[in-house]
């Protein structure tokens, strides 16, 4: 639905229509508004901060229409400078709206200032980067007989569907949309209602590029799975960018067999930390922490599975549940606080839920933690870590995702027994090896089956090296090079110069 006054607030202005506290979707360089509205709420107070258009499947339709249409008559695919002058422009409008946006993150998804900011300063650098990579990308060519001259391009693939979640809405975005936009094909981008807000600012900070022709990006806020549903199943869309849990990518892959849909996803993920006998636990246990609790351990590379060693397992656990037990939890507008509220009262109750059955069936508490039901806090979806120690490496709270910040440690005897308990997941995202042996970390990592491992570190992506998932942590890749290639078709044209030249 596009009301009259919200038709008429076009692209060049750069901010959404006034519509006090109302957040609006962008398509086509306007601002639109929905048939639905739906609050927006802060997880740390749970106070109403304003609403958004909550878009339909009409509205998805809508968007989609719009990007075949530009794709197909807009210069956009067809020129690589004007998309290397873009992508530097986005990059200057993001850093000129950092404060604002790290600003409505933190209140509108809970995370502490610090981690809200290590998300944005991501941004600027992968558009500057998928910037330069436009310019430096070249075909192949091959005289492979006399005569028979042979060369390879590469061609934008169509229309592609990028679909975030809420945990860190505006770098999953980026991540998946850069590399897109440097590719030269259209989008459009569905964004979790529980981030409305901050998808509004994010979908301004587009706009403002002055030379990002309409129709290129188009992005909608929703509650539901219509318009999700929509680009998975839409002919018109070619390829679909999926950060999310594997359940949904399951269902999603399912839906998107009629169109033979390509599906780059990035997906669960249960990563191990592994502490060995002669690791330095001093500098591990803040890591593993970290590991824990940021985002509140809703992160799909979250350090929720500890492994260590028998030799050092007593002072590892000791150190781990005092660091957990002085975590200070608050809301974001607390500058002390170190680990903010889950995104929203019901995953409090489904992550407590997981504690209580891993507790019925034999897990060890060695630090409850939980919902926070007594004072200032109790009205927000605050969740304090957990630490618990189990022996049956089939437990559910050890195999599956939490999503929340919860630890469960296991020990091992050898180097062995490590590597099978690291790889005794359906996820192969990631994995942390920590050790001062100088040959170990490279003889275990050739062995785990993940997409990233650090060694002695975690957390640690560049743009220039691919990030993604083995098993049912993901498809394809993002970041590095390789991250382009499911958003372009391949064509060998095969050119026999022998016999033009005989015809003429």
């Amino acid at each position: 639905m596009v009301s009259t006054e919200i038709a008429t607030a076009k692209r060049t202005s750069g901010h959404a229509p006034s519509l006090p506290g109302t957040a609006l979707n962008w398509i086509d360089g306007e601002w639109i508004d929905a048939e639905k509205r739906t609050d927006s709420f802060d997880p740390a107070t749970g106070e109403r901060i304003g609403s958004y258009a909550d878009a339909s499947r009409e509205d998805a339709a809508a968007a989609i229409a719009v990007a075949s249409r530009t794709f197909r008559e807009s210069e956009w695919k067809d020129n690589r400078h004007l998309r290397a002058k873009v992508l530097n422009q986005l990059a200057d409008c993001f850093e000129a709206r950092r404060e604002d946006l790290i600003g409505i993150l933190s209140l509108e998804n809970g995370k502490v200032r610090a981690e809200a900011a290590f998300e944005f300063d991501m941004i600027p650098k992968k558009f500057r980067y998928w910037a330069s990579a436009v310019l430096t990308s070249y075909g192949r060519a091959l005289e492979v007989e006399p005569g028979h001259l042979s060369f390879v391009t590469r061609t934008p693939i169509g229309v592609a569907g990028i679909i975030a979640p809420f945990n860190s809405p505006l770098v999953l975005t980026v991540r998946s949309l850069a590399p897109a936009l440097a590719a030269g094909v259209t989008t459009v981008i569905k964004l979790p209602g529980n981030t409305a807000q901050t998808n509004c600012l994010f979908s301004e900070a587009l706009a403002e590029a002055a030379d990002l022709p309409r129709g290129v990006i188009n992005v909608f806020s929703e509650s539901g799975p219509g318009g999700s549903s929509l680009l998975v199943e839409s002919k018109d869309v070619r390829v679909i960018s999926f950060t999310g849990s594997t359940k949904t990518a399951k269902i999603i892959s399912a839906a998107g067999a009629p169109t033979l849909k390509i599906f780059q996803t990035e997906l669960g993920g249960k990563t191990p930390m592994i502490i060995f006998d002669d690791a330095d636990l001093q500098a591990a246990a803040p890591k593993v922490e970290k590991a824990l609790t940021v985002f509140a351990g809703q992160f799909c590379m979250t350090g929720s599975r500890l492994l260590v060693q028998r030799g050092v397992a007593d002072e590892f656990r000791a150190l781990m549940k005092d660091r957990l037990a002085k975590v200070k939890v608050g809301p974001a507008s607390d500058p002390a606080s170190e680990m903010g509220p889950v995104i929203d009262k019901p995953n409090v109750a489904r992550i407590d839920k997981m504690v209580e059955d891993a507790i019925a069936s034999g897990a060890k508490v060695i630090l409850r933690g939980g919902p926070i039901k007594d004072g200032p806090l109790a009205k927000g979806a605050f969740y304090r870590p957990a630490l618990l120690v189990v022996t049956d490496p089939k437990l559910p709270i050890f195999r599956e995702e939490v999503f929340g910040p919860v630890l469960t440690m296991m020990v091992f005897d050898s180097e062995e027994e490590a590597v099978r308990l690291a790889n005794d997941s359906e996820y192969g995202l990631s994995a942390s090896i920590w050790t001062r042996d100088v040959d170990r970390p490279l003889r275990v990592a050739r062995e785990i089956d993940a997409g990233t491992i650090w060694i002695n570190d975690w957390a640690v992506v560049w743009d220039e090296f691919e990030e993604g998932g083995f098993k049912r942590s993901g498809n394809g890749r993002l970041n590095g090079w390789t991250a382009i290639d499911d958003f372009l078709e391949y064509k060998h044209i095969a050119f026999n110069s022998g016999v033009i030249g005989r015809a003429s």
